[in-house]
């Protein structure tokens, strides 16, 4: 089990705990916030034990709170990355991912299928892009889009934990 570098959770008081956790769920603060309410134990200082009560917190939240975190991430290739307005966490992984590197053509493509994608879910696409590379995520958007509204729901939640894992894995 990986403990985190910089911090042990256990220790933290309330306002650290969340400051230092808000953003793990893309501006939503209250993952941490009923993190921290739960308890203080050893069981998360480690990496993959926060992330686990993380995890269930969103997969046990009512589907407004779990829509609105969904729909809290951006675009992939979208305005604002284009516009610089994306959180550190979103730029490092768009970026590591290539996504800044992306032709006309390919930018057209991403915004024709955010768009598509937008319209027929109600909510943005969402994958955890570390390790993939900006080919691999338009074929993911590309396949995907056929999906119904429930399994792409529950993807996006199953991503959005992913995402978390991979923030955590940073502190």
């Amino acid at each position: 089990m990986s403990r985190f570098q910089t911090l042990t959770p256990s220790q933290l008081t309330r306002e650290a705990f969340v400051a230092a956790f808000a953003d793990i769920y893309e501006h939503s603060p209250w993952v941490a916030e009923k993190a921290f309410d739960l308890g203080l134990d050893a069981s998360i200082d480690t990496i993959d034990g926060l992330h686990q009560r993380m995890a269930d917190i969103l997969l046990s939240a009512d589907k407004a709170a779990q829509l609105a975190l969904i729909n809290a991430h951006p675009d992939l290739a979208g305005k604002a990355a284009v516009r610089g307005e994306l959180t550190q966490a979103s730029t490092s992984e768009q970026s590591g991912a290539g996504i800044h590197e992306c032709t006309a053509e390919e930018f057209q493509r991403f915004t024709e299928l955010n768009d598509a994608y937008k319209a027929k879910f109600a909510f943005p696409f969402i994958m955890a892009v570390k390790g993939s590379n900006r080919h691999q995520i338009l074929a993911a958007f590309e396949e995907r889009i056929h999906n119904s509204t429930d399994a792409e729901f529950t993807r996006a939640l199953a991503e959005i934990n992913k995402i978390a894992l991979f923030r955590l894995q940073t502190l």
